[in-house]
């Protein structure tokens, strides 16, 4: 068994670490979920303007700003689904030489001497985060095509007296699936933010549970309390 500088066994405070990664994750997304129906907050006052944006399509003659603006969002997680296909092929070749990286990262001054077991577990959690990650990312992009399709099918209103049911139905249901795409590229980046906590996990299990609390502050600070929500919520206000 291999102690600490506390005399507590590290295996045992590494698996504590990987349950608070586990319940910080996804304790994280259903707090913020619940939250954004509740409260101000990046998610709600996004929300608030795809409504208005979805609005101003009724009076619209032609949509070349609007689907170029949904193009620019889908090639955003295009890029994100890109890059985590690349890491991905990079943490399998690392697992297939995880002997070598034990070796590497042995020799670093201050890091826990973690079982070559230890680093193809932490190499195999990240290789699971990231492929979460492309599923999140592949799912927002399949999302915005919906939305390219809905808007092309968009009923067109001459005045705000001409809005009827339909019309509202249309407003209130696209601005929700692109809302839907929205969050399938907030989950994964937050994986991203996540899987950054993981890298402590080499330097040792309290690192790692210290720098996944700070991910969860992290989010939480831009989500609910940045100067950009700020700003944005006092635009039309």
């Amino acid at each position: 068994m291999i102690y600490g500088a506390l005399g507590v066994d590290v295996n045992l405070i590494s698996i504590a670490g990987f349950v608070w990664f586990i319940f910080c994750w996804f304790g994280y997304t259903t707090f913020a979920r619940k939250q954004a129906k509740k409260r101000r907050c990046i998610a709600s006052v996004l929300h608030r303007y795809r409504i208005a944006w979805m609005r101003r399509l009724l009076f619209r003659e032609q949509l070349i700003a609007d689907t170029a603006l949904l193009a620019s969002l889908e090639r955003q997680v295009t890029f994100f689904a890109s890059t985590t296909i690349l890491i991905l092929a990079a943490l399998l070749t690392l697992l297939s030489t995880s002997e070598r990286l034990f070796e590497l990262i042995s020799d670093i001054p201050g890091v826990y001497q973690a079982s070559i077991f230890d680093i193809q577990v932490h190499l195999i959690v990240m290789i699971a985060i990231f492929i979460y990650a492309f599923f999140t990312f592949t799912w927002s992009m399949r999302q915005y095509g919906f939305c390219s399709v809905l808007m092309g099918a968009f009923p067109r209103a001459n005045s705000e007296d001409d809005i009827s049911a339909e019309h509202e139905n249309y407003i209130r249901h696209v601005a929700k699936i692109i809302d839907h795409a929205g969050h399938s590229y907030n989950y994964g980046l937050r994986s991203y933010y996540f899987a950054m906590s993981t890298l402590a996990w080499f330097i040792h299990p309290i690192a790692f549970i210290f720098a996944t609390t700070m991910v969860v502050m992290v989010l939480y600070q831009r989500e609910f309390h940045s100067q950009t929500l700020r700003v944005m919520d006092q635009i039309d206000s």
